[in-house]
């Protein structure tokens, strides 16, 4: 099962969405607080609510409390417009922490140094970033692929 970790997320459609995507792919999210709205908001419930009771869903009040429950954390990818390595390039495995930042500006710079691993979505350069819910599914859906494909291999 992969785990998809949403910073600080600002916008209740997207964390909608994502966890309507998760309920989707068996995958579990984790949100770390602050937020920019409350997750009982009328347009989280539009974007996937009635989903929600379906969803393997943590809170945390900070990163530090989500770090600590970490078993290994060489498996923690954090996404960013910043990398040079495309997430295309990686090899996902299950269980793997997907990370991606608020909607405004990413992760932090001190966020992003406590871990090694930083990928990207290549895109064109007309846009500045994709929205995080497209992101979101572009990454788990070819992390999904390449553990289906060593699951039929073995």
């Amino acid at each position: 099962m992969l785990n998809v970790v949403l910073v600080e997320p600002e916008i209740p459609n997207n964390t909608g969405n994502i966890g309507r995507l998760c309920v989707g792919t068996e995958s579990r999210l984790h949100l770390i607080h602050p937020f920019g709205f409350v997750i009982n908001d009328k347009n989280l419930k539009r974007s996937g609510l009635d989903y929600w009771v379906h969803l393997d869903v943590t809170e945390y009040q900070n990163a530090e409390e989500w770090i600590e429950q970490i078993p290994d954390q060489s498996r923690v990818f954090l996404m960013s417009s910043h990398s040079d390595k495309s997430y295309l390039e990686n090899e996902f495995q299950d269980g793997d922490w997907l990370v991606f930042g608020k909607e405004s500006v990413g992760l932090s710079k001190e966020f992003m140094a406590r871990f090694e691993n930083h990928l990207t979505i290549p895109m064109s350069p007309f846009i500045r970033s994709f929205n995080i819910a497209n992101s979101v599914a572009f990454v788990v859906g070819e992390a999904k692929r390449q553990i289906g494909l060593k699951k039929f291999n073995h």
